[in-house]
């Protein structure tokens, strides 16, 4: 089913959602705009398994989404999951008109100007194991900021409750600041984490393939993170849908609980016997196996070894 999707397919599903873009010069009315993000909906699902099908194709030769084709796509796929979520946000406003052509013009570099030949695994290993490492760690940052902006939040909420007047030197920022800060780390945050969980999957492909041992799902880090990431892009639906859940103290609580899980996926990788953690051949066994996710400490990024060989 996957290996009929081609190129042409979200293409032409960005190319209809754009028209209905424009349409809004003439049209007006609720259902248009519920067209426009449904049609584009449509091909982000159908663009999404194009993807799926590159990394995962058993013909797929050399590493997966590593050539020059892969990466357009992936950006032009970036760009268009930002457009859904600002059209689902902001209706109003035409992102559209500018994201839209931008990633269409990305889908037609890869399919008539990009080299499709994928890079070696070892090249391939070291990108997407930069792309993971820095990924991770940015969530990591946008969920520790938005947990302070959320405590600022609250104790600011408590100090105009009580009437409490703040000294020149302990004034906090207004509501209004400290609630769209709060929100934005959220965003920030489940993007990254998203890149981060996607960078991982590849790059336990590339190993998979180069015979190391696959970091399995059941793995108390990896298990931790998928866990982190849909709770906050939960947070995220709920507050684009949803539009009190992104003001108040609503949204100060879900920095918070937002935190909750970030302790938790850290605490999974301190104190749990993780192998995304642990370095090639701490096992002691002499089978020169390699992790399957690089070690956020010091960005050690793995280089899998050839079928049969040694790390070099």
């Amino acid at each position: 089913m996957l290996a009929g999707v081609s190129t042409i397919c979200f293409a032409a599903s960005y190319a209809i959602a754009l028209g209905l873009e424009i349409s809004r010069l003439w049209l007006h009315g609720r259902w248009r705009g519920l067209a426009t993000i449904g049609v584009a909906a449509t091909g982000l699902a159908a663009h999404t398994a194009f993807l799926c099908h590159a990394a995962t194709s058993p013909a797929a030769s050399g590493a997966p989404l590593s050539s020059q084709r892969d990466w357009f796509l992936l950006a032009a796929w970036g760009i268009v999951v930002v457009y859904l979520y600002l059209a689902v946000l902001h209706p109003r406003w035409p992102f559209g008109l500018f994201l839209l052509p931008l990633a269409l013009a990305l889908i037609g570099t890869a399919r008539f100007l990009a080299d499709s030949v994928p890079l070696g695994r070892v090249p391939a290993s070291r990108i997407w194991g930069a792309i993971h490492g820095v990924s991770i760690l940015l969530a990591t940052v946008a969920v520790l900021l938005g947990f302070v902006a959320g405590l600022m939040y609250l104790g600011q909420t408590r100090h105009l409750k009580r009437k409490i007047v703040s000294t020149r030197g302990l004034r906090l920022p207004s509501l209004e600041w400290l609630q769209r800060v709060n929100f934005r780390a959220i965003v920030v945050a489940v993007l990254m984490l998203g890149a981060g969980v996607f960078s991982g999957m590849v790059l336990n492909r590339i190993n998979a393939h180069a015979g190391s041992l696959r970091l399995p799902w059941s793995d108390p880090v990896v298990a931790s993170t998928w866990l982190t990431f849909f709770w906050l892009l939960a947070a995220v639906v709920l507050g684009a849908v949803y539009r009190p859940a992104r003001q108040g103290r609503k949204v100060a609580y879900l920095t918070l609980v937002s935190f909750v899980f970030l302790l938790v996926m850290l605490a999974a990788g301190v104190l749990t016997q993780s192998r995304h953690w642990s370095r090639a051949g701490a096992s002691g066994e002499g089978r020169g196996e390699q992790q399957a996710i690089p070690s956020l400490d010091a960005f050690r990024f793995p280089i899998p070894p050839p079928p049969g060989g040694s790390p070099c």
